[in-house]
């Protein structure tokens, strides 16, 4: 396992310690009081469902949610699950997900070691340099997003994923008629007061039969430049955004246990004289670009589950997703223009970009015994393949891929709960281009085992072993030791969890988990040596450690709390150079929520968001502390009956600070004001 200091080994110990004296603490009296256990696995009416019958991270953050964050960007769903950083979350542009510290950076929008799913297709590009980003989409999309912490839980979705997996799922439209045949229409209006954002989108659902039902939708996010807490615009954080989504299914089949499905997603983006660097870190020497992004994503999904027949439940997906980035420099926007330096800055800033994935994946889901142990065995196989364009300063390619996964849930009784994942995964790049049009292949099988124990007052343990291994991109076609040479890591995890009805009072329901991890990645090829210029070599190893932490809690009369907390580190190493906290490291987090709910009509609550001041080689990033208000109002009578009414106050105090990992300012006071109806 990877090394340690004291002081965050006394922390990470401390804390463990903690976790389950509190939580066997909790049990005995509630085993006390109640004479068993008589909760449930997913409990609670508090904005988020604490996961407690898995020994995997996994957060999901449902319909109900994805409404009340009024999120301008999907990335703004998930920030408040623990483990999660964005890098300028405001917007699609320049913006990205980090997880546990991979994922994005100030300089590409993604390494690859977070995975993105959207309905099963794998989306997102590689490196972009200064313009990449893991997720350009809308979250009126979507139904629900899932986010799986770690590689333990990772096997079904990819290789070499070290941060996680983001799954987004969208919407159908049996979501709106609830299943009963006719049309429904859906429109929402929402208004944002810092950037006189406006949004409207507009559903059609529907269902001609039973077995038949159609979804459509439109959105349209417009928004101009924010203002942060000093009232000083952000640059970069005008955007607008249209996006689609069609989305079909059909049932048929004996007892109705077959069902195709089709979804088509395309979300584009047109900007004019804005800086190449997204990411605005290089004080526009790049000068500016008109560029125009379109990212498409397509699935038709077969699947099979036959009454009486537990072996079978067989889903057939072929997905294909499409990112283009077209730009063109705008003559006389940088310094550099006309300087030795100038020919190179065009090629780069005036390359265009397009990454394609095409992917069938059969997965079969099977249930069965085997004397005391039950078993649900998921099984897959997986063929991939994704092309690059060749772009001047882009080694382009195809990276065709073979998989097979296998992941058993082995229950024994009511208490232990075994779980060995597998994936063997094979890749065969080829480049497009000269010096990078040689034929690469490497294959791997990597694993892990997590096991969890519950005990019969609510109170479980658990712990995870994973590796992974990272297969080269079509990026590393540009290095010579990178397309030959694939990223190890390990990872272990130990945790607790716990839940209870009835713990403190008649009616209320209480769930905690936490969970300790530690990760080492080495042979790095991703990651170089900082202030060594070109070509410089890659770090030794990465190692990172954390604590992550969900509790909820809700009472009969509407009352609710939610805590996630966040605290890591990490640390790089490389040969000859001094040992250096890791670059990527999260700040350690804090988000506490505290709400009332008056029956199914009022829905009141405070957000407080806090970050630790961060120290790094260059800076200090100050600690913040953020409020966010948010009212939810359905009217159960009259005129208004069942329209929602949102209303959200974003940085109430308008305080001025800057995110860790972020490269702009956050947005200062947002007045939010959303408006739902369907007829």
């Amino acid at each position: 396992m990877p090394t340690t200091t004291a002081g965050t080994r006394a922390l990470l110990l401390g804390t463990t310690s903690l976790i389950i004296l509190t939580l066997g603490t909790g049990a005995l009296r509630s085993q006390e009081a109640e004479g068993g256990f008589l909760g449930t696995l997913v409990l609670g009416e508090s904005k988020r469902q604490v996961q407690t019958d898995t020994a995997v991270p996994v957060t999901t953050v449902d319909q109900e949610e994805i409404n009340d964050r009024q999120a301008g960007t999907v990335a703004e769903l998930i920030d408040s699950v623990p483990g999660v950083s964005l890098v300028n979350g405001s917007t699609p542009q320049g913006s990205g997900i980090n997880i546990r510290g991979y994922g994005a950076n100030s300089t590409y929008g993604n390494d690859r070691k977070v995975a993105v799913q959207i309905d099963g297709a794998s989306v997102g590009a590689e490196r972009l340099y200064r313009i990449g980003n893991q997720l350009f989409t809308d979250p009126f999309l979507y139904k629900s997003v899932n986010v799986i912490r770690g590689t333990v839980g990772s096997y079904e979705f990819g290789s070499g994923i070290v941060g996680g997996v983001v799954q987004l799922e969208t919407k159908d439209a049996s979501d709106l008629t609830g299943g009963e045949i006719g049309f429904v229409l859906g429109q929402t209006l929402e208004f944002g007061s810092n950037g006189d954002g406006l949004t409207s989108s507009s559903t059609l659902a529907w269902q001609p039969t039973q077995d038949m039902e159609f979804l459509l939708n439109y959105t349209w996010r417009d928004q101009d430049n924010q203002e942060d807490g000093s009232g000083a615009a952000i640059g970069n954080s005008a955007f607008t955004l249209p996006s689609g989504l069609f989305k079909a299914k059909y049932t048929f089949g004996q007892s109705r246990d077959q069902s195709v499905t089709f979804s088509y997603a395309k979300t584009t983006s047109s900007d004019r004289d804005v800086p190449f660097d997204s990411f605005t870190t290089t004080a526009d020497s790049f000068g500016n670009v008109d560029r125009d992004t379109e990212s498409t994503t397509s699935a038709v999904r077969y699947n099979f589950n036959p009454a009486g027949n537990d072996l079978i439940d067989l889903d057939v997906v072929l997905s294909h997703a499409d990112q283009q980035i077209d730009q063109s420099y705008v003559p006389g926007s940088s310094p550099l223009e006309g300087t030795p330096s100038g020919a190179a800055l065009l090629g780069l800033v005036g390359a265009d970009h397009r990454y394609q994935t095409t992917k069938l994946a059969l997965k079969n889901t099977s249930q069965f015994s085997t004397g005391v142990v039950s078993h649900e065995l998921r099984t897959g196989l997986e063929l991939i393949r994704r092309e690059r364009l060749d772009a001047s300063t882009a080694a382009g390619g195809v990276d065709k891929r073979v998989a097979f996964f296998a992941v058993d849930d082995m229950r024994i009784g009511d208490a232990w709960t075994i779980t060995p994942g597998l994936r063997y995964e094979s890749s065969k790049i080829t480049g497009s281009t000269a010096p990078n049009d040689g034929t690469y292949e490497k294959s791997a099988l990597m694993g892990g085992l997590s096991v969890r124990y519950a005990f019969q007052n609510g109170l479980s343990v658990f712990g995870s072993a994973a590796y992974t291994e990272g297969l080269p991109i079509i990026d590393d076609l540009a290095t010579a030791s990178a397309i030959t040479q694939s990223e190890k890591s390990r990872t272990f995890e130990v945790g607790a969890a716990f839940d209870r009805s009835d713990l403190f009072r008649s009616g209320d329901v209480f769930a905690i988990k936490g969970t300790v991890y530690q990760t080492r990645l080495y042979d790095v090829t991703s990651y170089l040596v900082p202030g060594v210029r070109p070509p410089a070599p890659a770090l030794d190893k990465v190692e990172t450690e954390g604590v992550e932490i969900e509790v909820s809690y809700a009472m009969e009369s509407g009352f609710y709390m939610d805590l996630n907390a966040n605290i890591a580190s990490g640390k790089e190493y490389a040969t000859g150079i001094a040992t250096t906290d890791w670059r990527n490291s999260p700040a350690d987090s804090l988000r506490f929520t505290v709400g009332q709910k008056f029956g199914e009509e009022l829905d009141l609550s405070w957000e407080v968001v806090g970050n630790k001041a961060v120290n790094t080689a260059a800076a200090t990033v100050p600690g913040f502390g953020v409020h966010n208000l948010r009212a939810t109002y359905v009217p159960q009578s009259g005129v208004l009956k069942d329209t929602q009414i949102r209303f959200g106050i974003e940085n109430v105090f308008d305080r001025e600070y800057t995110p860790h990992l972020s490269t702009r300012l956050a947005p200062g006071r947002n007045l939010k004001l959303t408006l739902s109806r369907t007829f």
